[in-house]
């Protein structure tokens, strides 16, 4: 597929897509991964910002709520040798607190807010990136940091990601 070396976003079913490759660096970096890091991402996909983050990090914990989704990148990631990522299928507001606290949490989707135990889930002088906004409008990548009792946010550039959802 040609489309699969564009710096675009592709739909992957479902109603989804995979985030442009520029994004997928850019959130990367913006967490600044350590070696040592634990991290959380929200909206698995087809498990390529996943598959980034292993080549990097220590601990990879990635949530879908689309069924079909998490069952495929599953199976992708294991079959691509990234045994390391756990995948579960779950409503990605609540995070995974059996396995937090993480140095870093990276949302996939659009949120109009960030979901309090994402928050209570970070480890002290973590970091957040996630966008916000009305999934039918241009959204703010926002960068939160926890330091303490203070949050500390920042406004980072306008992007488009499909929405955040919950199950019902």
């Amino acid at each position: 597929m040609a489309e699969a070396y564009d710096d675009r976003p592709l739909p992957i079913g479902y109603g989804q897509t995979i985030s442009q490759p520029y994004i997928v660096a850019y959130m990367t970096e913006v967490i600044q991964p350590k070696p040592e890091f634990k991290v959380l991402e929200i909206g698995t996909g087809s498990g390529y910002q996943a598959a980034v983050l292993a080549e990097i990090v220590k601990e990879i914990y990635t949530i879908e709520i689309v069924t079909e989704l998490a069952a495929a990148a599953t199976l992708r990631l294991k079959k691509l040798g990234y045994g390391k990522v756990k995948v579960k299928e779950a409503d990605g507001y609540y995070g995974w607190k059996e396995n937090g606290p993480y140095d870093a949490i990276i949302v996939t989707a659009a949120a109009e807010f960030v979901p309090p135990p994402l928050i209570e889930q970070l480890k002290e002088n973590g970091k957040i990136i996630i966008p916000i906004g009305s999934p039918f409008m241009t959204q703010t990548l926002m960068l939160i940091e926890k330091n303490g009792k203070k949050i500390k946010t920042k406004n980072l550039l306008p992007v488009r990601f499909v929405p955040f959802t919950r199950k019902k």
